[in-house]
């Protein structure tokens, strides 16, 4: 249901009445006279509006709210009696202060409230929550997932839940045709050269005709897609078994920018700035061979000190890193990256004492809670296609293994400083120290 801000027509409206929303958020909406207000309530609840005459049980406004949010949206009006007439609420900022803590605390993932008090001539005053379902499904805090069919609502049933959940796991950014794309794109030796790890067990080489590229990366692999004319390669088959000038050429967000600079922070001016093209796989490569230019790794610390003259000249050392952690990094860089996030690109810096990668993550719904989960090695997978190939022998890296967990001890054991991971304004940082 569309989010609408309710507006009084009389020429004094007291201050304290204004939007929620709009006293908040500032955001634009179709406005409602309070004639038309009245119109809706008088229409009786439906499978989009609820009337309560007072906020009184949290726990069924909860389940309310819930309902309507997994049923697309809609909106509850307190200060309305069963004969459809306004009769007010006591306390119109107490409710609306109850209905933020409720939307923040008793309803997961927390709903964004929007928020309107609205006051009549006669004195009297109502609130109205406009619930939004974009994140669905939504469950209350003991777990139970709600619908709303009609005026009632009732717990989901098993089967309509399986429904909630598909529709919580739409096609990825990673499952997208690329437009321009052709099956002439995908480097063949690349792609055959992995499917031959799997001879005889998943791909039955015996059976097939020459080398059906379009065939297996479509009905085998889900890394194509076919739009009726011609099987086109989806983001993941490209970024994974593309030629490096195709893929650069259609994804152009897939490129890397690696930079030296020359100090310990950005503002020092760099040393050296390229940009790193290619299929994933040239990219992990490249982005090793730069920083080998400008780093040692090490499989343990070094046990030798650095002459006294390398101490005191004016050039910096270069620094040490552990080499599984550094490449666990790089692979992290690359998989899990949101392509989909226009103006945000990954950057690989490296500084005198320190390396930092930053990807492009959308922050909401990641941050504090899931940075804290995937130091215990819990998934955020945002291209689970391309995580699951990449990160698979037959696709002939040289990969470490143990995940962010390793990476995360192993950087601390080596360097003595903890690795700090960032995620605000739709990226994700990760910093390591070298020693």
């Amino acid at each position: 249901m569309a989010r609408r801000r309710f507006r009084s027509n009389q020429r004094h409206e007291p201050a304290t009445e204004r939007s929620f929303q709009e006293y908040l958020l500032s955001t634009t909406a179709p406005q409602t006279s309070r004639v038309e207000l009245l119109r809706l309530i008088r229409g009786g609840e439906d499978t989009f509006l609820e009337l309560k005459v007072k906020l009184s049980n949290p726990e069924k406004i909860a389940q309310g709210i819930v309902a309507l949010a997994n049923t697309g949206g809609g909106v509850i009006i307190f200060g309305v009696n069963d004969q459809m007439r306004v009769a007010g609420v006591d306390d119109a900022e107490d409710v609306q202060q109850e209905l933020v803590r409720i939307c923040r605390e008793e309803i997961h993932p927390p709903i964004i409230p929007f928020i309107d008090r609205i006051a009549f001539d006669n004195g009297r005053r109502i609130v109205a929550l406009d619930v939004e379902g974009k994140r669905r499904p939504y469950r209350t805090r003991d777990g139970r997932f709600y619908l709303r069919i009609g005026a009632e609502k009732r717990e989901a049933t098993p089967e309509e839940l399986a429904t909630l959940l598909d529709d919580a796991r739409p096609l990825g950014y990673e499952n997208v045709a690329v437009i321009g794309a052709a099956i002439k794109d995908i480097d063949e030796a690349h792609l055959w050269s992995f499917l031959r790890e799997f001879t005889g067990d998943a791909f039955d080489e015996a059976t097939a005709s020459g080398y059906p590229t379009a065939e297996v990366l479509q009905r085998d692999l889900l890394l194509a897609t076919n739009n009726g004319v011609e099987v086109v390669p989806s983001t993941a088959g490209l970024l994974l078994f593309g030629h490096d000038e195709k893929v650069s050429e259609l994804l152009p967000r897939s490129t890397i920018t690696a930079t030296r600079f020359a100090g310990d922070s950005v503002q020092a001016g760099f040393v050296e700035r390229v940009k790193l093209s290619g299929n994933l796989s040239t990219l992990y490569d490249s982005a090793l061979r730069f920083i080998n230019r400008y780093c040692d790794l090490w499989d343990a610390r070094p046990r030798v000190s650095r002459p006294v003259e390398v101490e005191e000249s004016p050039v910096p050392a270069r620094a040490n890193y552990h080499r599984g952690a550094l490449r666990e990094a790089v692979a992290n860089m690359l998989v899990h990256r949101d392509l989909a996030l226009r103006d945000q690109p990954t950057r690989l810096n490296i500084f005198d004492r320190t390396i930092e990668l930053i990807n492009p993550r959308r922050t909401l719904g990641f941050s504090p809670v899931a940075q804290k989960a995937i130091r215990y090695g819990l998934p955020e997978r945002l291209n689970p296609q391309v995580t699951a190939i990449f990160s698979s022998p037959a696709y002939a890296l040289d990969l470490p293994t143990g995940g962010l967990p390793m990476l995360l001890r192993e950087s601390r054991v080596f360097s003595g400083k903890r690795t700090e991971t960032y995620a605000f304004n739709d990226e994700f940082r990760l910093r390591l120290h070298g020693s």
